[in-house]
């Protein structure tokens, strides 16, 4: 039934991409210009840190709501990242994740498809967790979010629907990922995790007793994202960060680690500014420690960004800031980047399908690995209009 829905959708597709193309000239859209592969700086690791729903006023609330200084704003090199999915200009989460995991736009709500076979039937965009894993590198996914979240999914699972937590759990645990750690799911057991060659963990000593050379699925509580330890058998975002790092960093293939900060969003859907503020400073914890690493290692690449802007915040006339929705907004968000001096040029305003693929080049990748591209010729156009063309942007 499935391959006859596909031959029937084929000529769908290919008739709207037409029409797509049309709209595209005549708009005079543009692709933005595309950096070669070799221009980069290639690095040996990557720490990618994600904070869900973060944009720039966010950082402003925080430091006037906890009075702090942030490690972010000790970036020397700082741009923003245009978001939008492929069926919006106002992404999710999921979409958001696909965009930054695979360098590819699909629809809300969906992980890691392509738009124009959203069953994922004939192929899937390669994430790039997937990617260091084929080098050989070590890979690790890390959240404060259940690890059935929409960004933890995005670069670990392919999927149509961000709900499907048993299927999520199910290519999860079948993964080759070194190590998956966050909130619980309820598809994840012991047993289930055992059975897939993974250390299950549920507490913050049996994270420390984590050696180099295992494999490890952590199911924590709801209070990873805090800045201080809750009790003493649920580590912080910075915790988990920092023991991530020291079990990845054994090879000499290097590694790739996803750290999502995933309380700025929840927070910030229900206007707890107070709440989104302490979120928002154990994240910025997480990217001291990494910077640190970074800078003691030498080969190490940092990249601090978000997938959306949540809650509309606004600078009001009096100087102080306030959320003007609870839902998610098309803003920019901005990039902080450590390790590279030709990832992006200071100011730059980048596509949010442009910095997996930077990430993939400045690892040695090249253009044909990544992102995967299915050679058939009406799928890379539909797919191409659907990334690339800038009058969709807004």
């Amino acid at each position: 039934m499935i391959f006859m829905l596909r031959g029937f959708l084929a000529p769908v597709i290919a008739t709207l991409t037409s029409i797509f193309l049309s709209i595209s000239a005549l708009f005079g859209a543009t692709e933005a210009p595309v950096r070669t592969p070799d221009s980069f700086e290639n690095v040996k690791n990557v720490i990618y840190l994600i904070g869900d729903g973060m944009g720039p006023l966010h950082l402003e609330m925080a430091k006037d709501e906890r009075d702090i200084t942030l490690t972010m704003d000790t970036f020397e090199i700082e741009g923003c990242s245009q978001t939008r999915s492929a069926s919006s200009s106002v992404t999710d989460s999921a979409a958001g994740a696909t965009a930054l995991a695979c360098g590819v736009r699909t629809f809300n709500g969906a992980l890691g498809v392509y738009t124009y076979d959203i069953l994922h039937v004939e192929s899937n965009p390669k994430n790039l967790t997937e990617l260091c894993i084929e080098k050989g590198m070590k890979t690790g996914v890390v959240t404060t979010d259940s690890t059935s979240g929409a960004t933890p999914s995005g670069f670990s699972v392919h999927t149509d629907n961000r709900n499907n937590t048993k299927d999520i759990g199910k290519q999860q645990m079948n993964s080759d990922i070194d190590l998956i750690w966050g909130g619980t799911s309820d598809y994840v057991t012991q047993e289930k995790c055992e059975e897939n060659g993974f250390t299950f963990v549920k507490t913050y000593s049996e994270m420390m007793a984590l050696e180099e050379g295992s494999r490890s699925f952590a199911q924590f509580d709801n209070s990873t994202w805090t800045t201080e330890q809750v009790d003493a058998d649920t580590p912080t975002l910075s915790q988990m960060a920092e023991k991530a790092i020291d079990l990845l960093d054994d090879t000499d293939e290097g590694f790739f680690l996803m750290i999502e900060g995933a309380h700025i969003d929840k927070h910030s859907h229900n206007n707890e500014a107070e709440k989104m503020a302490e979120a928002l400073e154990e994240f910025d914890e997480t990217i001291a420690y990494a910077l640190e690493y970074a800078k003691l290692d030498g080969e190490t690449l940092v990249v601090v960004t978000a997938d959306h802007e949540t809650g509309g915040i606004v600078l009001n006339d009096d100087g102080t800031y306030s959320y003007t929705k609870g839902s998610h907004s098309a803003a920019d968000v901005p990039v902080f980047v450590y390790g590279s001096e030709t990832f992006i040029e200071n100011g730059e305003t980048v596509k949010n399908i442009q910095i997996p693929e930077r990430i993939a080049y400045s690892l040695g990748f090249t253009a044909e690995e990544f992102p995967y591209e299915v050679f058939n010729p009406w799928v890379s156009s539909f797919n191409d209009f659907i990334s690339n063309q800038d009058f969709l942007k807004k």
